[in-house]
């Protein structure tokens, strides 16, 4: 990336070495957000596979979709 930005003659910002991660996330956290599958055993012995996002901005966790088939049409 740096190669690029130099072959197009734009210096780099001095603006960029004094954002932390921690100021990143805040200021991406309305955007930002995470996917996990999961798989989770059941009382029954047959085991779901599910589907589940975090939005960072108000740490709800939704969960999108279970299958006990998760490659299946």
């Amino acid at each position: 990336m740096w190669q690029i930005l130099k072959d197009a003659g734009i210096d780099p910002t001095t603006d960029r070495t004094s954002t932390t991660w921690t100021d990143f996330l805040r200021s991406q956290a309305e955007t930002l957000l995470a996917f996990d599958f999961v798989e989770i055993p059941t009382l029954t012995g047959t085991r779901l596979h599910k589907l589940a996002v975090i939005e960072h901005t108000n740490r709800r966790i939704r969960v999108l979709g279970a299958t006990a088939h998760p490659t299946a049409a």
